[in-house]
């Protein structure tokens, strides 16, 4: 199938069901608040390294956890138990973020560019995406950011300075967002880290139906 080009001048995106198979279903655009809401009110992200045109990606099989679902092994608990642990939300948003693109660039370089970093802190200054941090005995250890549009969050990156940071700081938001009643998770892609915290495979007709009880 073509990849699709989008029109800057037009808050459009093609149907989900016309990605290739590794998901790519259009490039270009912009980051603007309107049309990253109409993205992932479709199950569409962007994806893409600095320098690159802007790629949108909607892979046909989904990962998520279901906020009610996230598994907490025993040595988490007993981690849990011995150490004073403390979640916040929306500490400050740009920090978190920030600090997952400098992990990432540390680790193994990081898609996370600047018109990023600023696009996703204003929909954050619109209520439509939030930032986790865990604190391990008083000292930031990880934490997490994403975009939540209505009973559904969209994960997108995390980081840690500490061990399990990046966990305690998804079993925080778990924890928020089942008292919120949000239906899912979105992970985008399998990880053995995730899939060991309780996520699971799902058809991409099986995540709009979610995604549309959801929003």
């Amino acid at each position: 199938m073509p990849v699709f080009a989008l029109n800057e001048n037009e808050i459009s995106f093609p149907l989900p069901q016309l990605a290739e198979d590794d998901g790519l279903l259009a490039v270009g655009g912009d980051l603007s608040r309107e049309r990253l809401v109409l993205a992932y009110s479709n199950g569409i992200f962007p994806w893409y390294n600095e320098g690159q045109p802007i790629m949108w990606w909607c892979p046909r099989e989904r990962y998520i956890i279901r906020p009610g679902n996230v598994h907490i092994s025993h040595s988490m608990k007993k981690f849990m138990r011995k150490h004073d642990i403390r979640v916040e939300v929306n500490r400050d948003f740009s920090d978190t973020m920030h600090r997952c693109r400098i992990k990432r660039e540390f680790a193994e370089g990081t898609w996370i560019t600047t018109d990023m970093e600023n696009a996703y802190a204003d929909l954050a200054a619109n209520n439509l995406a939030l930032s986790v941090d865990a604190f391990i005995d008083g000292e930031l250890a990880g934490g997490l950011y994403g975009v939540s549009l209505g009973r559904c969050f969209f994960g997108e990156s995390m980081f840690s300075d500490m061990e399990n940071g990046s966990k305690l700081a998804l079993i925080g938001l778990s924890q928020i967002l089942a008292e919120n009643g949000y239906v899912f998770i979105d992970c985008q892609f399998h990880t053995d880290h995730l899939e060991s915290m309780g996520g699971e495979r799902i058809t991409y007709q099986e995540y709009k139906e979610l995604l549309d009880q959801g929003l």
